[in-house]
Formats: C-alpha cells, sequence, structure tokens
C-alpha cells in the first residue's frame, strides 16, 4: 500500500516570482550535463538576491516532433499547471529577456551533489552530503531493491548483469507522477527527479511536453493501474474548472489551441478513470533513464 500522502506545500511567495520576472541577470555558469544552452545566474532585485536557471530559446536543440523555438514556453505552461495544483512540484518558472535573448527563468534547487560549472568549465565542488534519504529512483541489482520500492522494468546493462529500474514509494514522487500524465510528459528522467535541501521533491526539464498526442514517457510507472486517490481526484476537479477560465486562457499564451485542449481533455480523463496509467508503445522510459 502507498504511503499516505502528506499535505501539499502551498505555492510559492509571490516575491519569487516577482524576482525571476524582473531581476536584473548576471550568468555565472553553466548547467553542463543539459541537452539544451541552461544557464546559472544570479538574479537580483532591490537588494534581494538569488539564484535560478535560464534557458534561452535560442538554445534550443531542434526536435523532430515538437516547434522550433517552443521548449520554454512549455517550461513555464508546465509551472502554471503545476502551481495550479498547488503542489510545488516545479519550481518557480517564468519567461523573459536576457542576456541571449527571450527564454525560461526558473528558481534553482540546492540538492546534494549538484554540479555546475562556471563559463571556464572549472567545476564546483559537490555538496558533501552523505544521506541515502536522498535516493528516491535508482537501478539496482534484483537482490538489492530497497524494500518497499516500486520496480518498474528489468533490463541488462552494458556487462549483461540484470538491474532494476524502481523508485521509492514516495507520496512526493506520486503527485509527480499524477502531473506528469496531465502535462504528458515525454522526458521524465532518473535525473529531472530532485531532492531538494528544503527537503522537498522537485520536477525539473519540461520542455518536451504538453504535446497534443500521447507522449508520456517517464521511470516513475510504479502505481500503474492503482488509484489516483482521492487528494488527486479533488486537486484534479479544481484544475479541470480553473483549465476553463483564466488558466486556460494564459496556457494560450505558450500553447496551441489544439495542445491546451489535448491538456484538458487529460484532467477530464483522469477524473472519469481515476487510476494511473500505463504506458502505451514500446518506448516506456526516456532514454538515457538518468
Amino acid at each position: 500500500m502507498a504511503a499516505p500522502l502528506p499535505s501539499a506545500t502551498p505555492p510559492p511567495a509571490p516575491e519569487v516570482l516577482e524576482l525571476l520576472r524582473h531581476g536584473s541577470l548576471d550568468i555565472t555558469g553553466r548547467i553542463v550535463a543539459a541537452s539544451n544552452a541552461t544557464l546559472l545566474c544570479t538574479v537580483e532585485l532591490d537588494g534581494t538576491t538569488g539564484t535560478c536557471v535560464y534557458k534561452p530559446v535560442r538554445g534550443e536543440q531542434p526536435l523532430w516532433d515538437f516547434p522550433d523555438g517552443t521548449l520554454a514556453g512549455r517550461e513555464v505552461g508546465s509551472y502554471l499547471v503545476s502551481a495550479a495544483t498547488g503542489w510545488g512540484v516545479i519550481p518557480p518558472t517564468v519567461l523573459r529577456s536576457g542576456p541571449y535573448g527571450s527564454g525560461m527563468v526558473q528558481q534553482f534547487i540546492e540538492t546534494p551533489g549538484a554540479t555546475v560549472s562556471d563559463l571556464n568549465g572549472e567545476e564546483v565542488p559537490d555538496l558533501d552530503v552523505e544521506d541515502e534519504s536522498y535516493e528516491l529512483i535508482d537501478l539496482c541489482a534484483p537482490e538489492a531493491v530497497p524494500d518497499g520500492w516500486r520496480p518498474v522494468l528489468r533490463a541488462h546493462d552494458y556487462g549483461g548483469d540484470v538491474v532494476v529500474l524502481a523508485h521509492a514509494d514516495d507520496a512526493r514522487l506520486r503527485r509527480m507522477a499524477v502531473l506528469d500524465c496531465v502535462i504528458n510528459n515525454a522526458d521524465r528522467k532518473g535525473g529531472h527527479v530532485l531532492h531538494g535541501l528544503d527537503g522537498r521533491v522537485y520536477g525539473v526539464d519540461h520542455g518536451i511536453a504538453l504535446h497534443a498526442e500521447n507522449k508520456l514517457r517517464t521511470v516513475l510507472w510504479g502505481w500503474t493501474g492503482e488509484p489516483i486517490g482521492d487528494e488527486a481526484t479533488e486537486v484534479l476537479s479544481r484544475l479541470a474548472a480553473e483549465l476553463e477560465g483564466a488558466l486556460g486562457e494564459e496556457m494560450h499564451e505558450h500553447l496551441t489551441v489544439r495542445e491546451v485542449d489535448a491538456l484538458q481533455r487529460r484532467v477530464r480523463g483522469l477524473l472519469a478513470k481515476p487510476t494511473m496509467p500505463g504506458p502505451r508503445g514500446d518506448r516506456m522510459i526516456p532514454w538515457p533513464a538518468f
């Protein structure tokens, strides 16, 4: 049985969004593992400073199935849906002008072992936090899967040994899995799940989400076929109503009419059949998985 859901985290303070929208950006480094240009910045407004991630549209890599130049808007749209749920899954995210033009700006989440590099390629030392509770998704030998974890699939590693992709039966991950179904996330890698030093669990990198066609690929299939639960049903009922009003209008700033319609249909579909869906087709997870 799944662990009980704790209270959802309230939405971020408006001051965070104000800082991200209107603060001055100073590029200090880059996140080297990202496939698109992903820059680390300090942001300052009226004496308040913070750290954020800036992804300029001009740094997006072309994709065969997503229109060019739309990834930043999809990141913002995904955040708007997340914020409407009240779960706080996606860090505060805005679309604004920056040093390299228009792009997505998102609050940076500090995590154990977070590695960034400055523009000269010099690594910043990893945060030294030794706490296994931060492990939420892993590839394990079959006999080493932690008790209570949810297996997703079995495969062979490059040495031919059997490994199991599994994730924790964690209420915060379950909320994320529901959100991924709603936004049709095509890229929920293990590395896109961040366990923050504040104890919260965040999802990042939602540039290939919110497509009109089904593209859900995720490492969080462990609850397939189970009820989404009373809390998720209540949240999605509220979300469906908001998408018919002001939120739906705001989504049109970032998505096509067809994509907004598909988003509304996905929410209604989960309410009509309130169970966690399973994968369709052969490609159930993104690649690489981390």
